[in-house]
């Protein structure tokens, strides 16, 4: 894929920053995970573009966008989000969002229903449990270590990255994406991400009951469900019982597993069947 173009639009308050791939409309906005920041599309952009115009976001606080003090929350995202949208005239998008990011869809569809024409869950979105929660926490501490951190260099910083297990095999994708994500400091590099801007994120999503969204969910929603856990064989981001209660919950869903990835590797690795069933429900 060639490199996007980015733009710089206005959201709630704060200046966000957005990878564009060119491509027909309706649009597909793209919503990162909890560390990530908009290169992490770099690979499922060649299965929606140039099919779909692929615009994708980096969130506050995160990539290029503004990094406030505060703001962390599904409800702030959203109105970012709209504003964004507003300055674009998109008119109607599709959403896809991994991770933290389809929460932030669910909210967003449920929200603003009309400006919503279908809706992908890229393993997240599932009401989990304190527990699951926990288990999650765990397998994502090795993407939270590298915050605040300070390394002589980009290569130091990169092999520090690589020792995550669930990062294998390395590409020029997952290159790309954290050189995007470095700044140059005192001393070498770090990542541009603040940790108290996480720890609040992660606080409001814990606390929120994400479920109150699926009764206002009316487009069609695809479900891709990572079936191999990070760490761990349980440390699931969208275990087997909160993808069903999803299909169950959402009339116009269908879920499909994705055998053989985990919850990074569902969005950096090259996989057919996903890309199939992404460009399959975007042409629907």
């Amino acid at each position: 894929m060639p490199q996007p173009e980015m733009l710089r639009c206005r959201g709630d308050g704060v200046v966000i920053q957005l990878a564009s791939w060119p491509g027909g409309e309706p649009p597909v906005l793209a919503l990162h995970g909890l560390t990530a920041n908009c290169r992490c599309w770099d690979t499922i952009a060649a299965a929606v573009s140039p099919a779909r115009r692929l615009l994708a976001v980096d969130l506050r606080g995160r990539g290029r966008s503004d990094k406030p003090a505060h703001g962390y929350s599904l409800e702030q995202h959203v109105r970012d989000l709209e504003a964004v949208l507003n300055q674009l005239g998109a008119g109607r998008v599709a959403l896809l969002g991994h991770s933290l990011g389809a929460y932030i869809a669910l909210a967003l569809a449920a929200h603003w229903p009309e400006a919503v024409e279908r809706l992908i869950l890229l393993d997240g979105g599932g009401q989990l449990t304190p527990e699951q929660w926990g288990k999650v926490t765990a397998g994502i501490k090795p993407s939270l270590d590298r915050l605040g951190l300070v390394f002589p260099s980009f290569e130091a910083y990169r092999e520090h990255v690589q020792q995550a297990p669930f990062l294998r095999p390395w590409s020029q994708a997952l290159e790309e994406y954290f050189r995007y994500e470095c700044e140059e400091v005192e001393g070498g590099v770090r990542s541009r991400i603040r940790q108290e801007n996480i720890a609040e994120e992660r606080v409001s999503l814990l606390g929120s009951d994400t479920s109150v969204y699926y009764r206002d969910i009316k487009c069609p929603v695809l479900v891709l469900r990572a079936t191999r856990g990070m760490l761990a064989e349980d440390d699931l981001v969208l275990p087997a019982e909160a993808a069903a209660r999803l299909q169950r919950d959402l009339p116009t869903a269908q879920v499909k597993d994705l055998a053989g990835l985990n919850h990074f590797s569902i969005l950096f690795q090259p996989d057919q069947a996903r890309d199939q069933a992404l460009r399959e429900f975007l042409a629907g």
